[in-house]
């Protein structure tokens, strides 16, 4: 069995209560973010997977989420951190795997990502969360 990761990040914004998301072309609506690749952090891949799928430049904070999966043969880590915008794009993008990005009210993310037991608002508790660190 082969593990692999996979890093998302929730991007919230607090005046709109919104959640910046995107869809894939699998039709499943999901935060930004994506699998690891080879030598490569799990900061370093979501600051990378969030630039790729919707033009944003953030930093990575605090992890919010840890699940995993057994899918097909692999054992899959889901790791979802909290993210902080540094430099919003004048336009939305999404590469070739990505069908749109919106900012999607909290209520409605809830339902579009049903397998976050405790729910979407549950990630926005500022004391909510575990501490990243990158052991050099």
């Amino acid at each position: 069995m082969k593990r692999v990761d996979v890093v998302y990040v929730l991007l919230y914004d607090e005046d709109q209560q919104s959640v910046l998301m995107v869809l894939n072309k699998r039709g499943t609506w999901s935060l930004p973010g994506g699998g690891v690749e080879a030598e490569e952090t799990l900061e370093e891949a979501a600051i990378r997977e969030v630039k790729e799928e919707t033009g944003y430049d953030v930093a990575i904070g605090d992890i919010v989420a840890l699940n995993e999966a057994f899918i097909d043969e692999n054992h899959v880590f889901f790791i979802t951190f909290r993210g902080t915008i540094l430099h919003a794009p004048e336009v939305m993008q999404g590469d070739e795997n990505i069908i749109t990005v919106e900012w999607v009210d909290v209520d409605r993310a809830e339902e579009l990502m049903p397998y976050h037991p405790n729910g979407i608002r549950s990630f926005l508790k500022k004391t909510y969360g575990a501490q990243y660190v990158m052991q050099e």
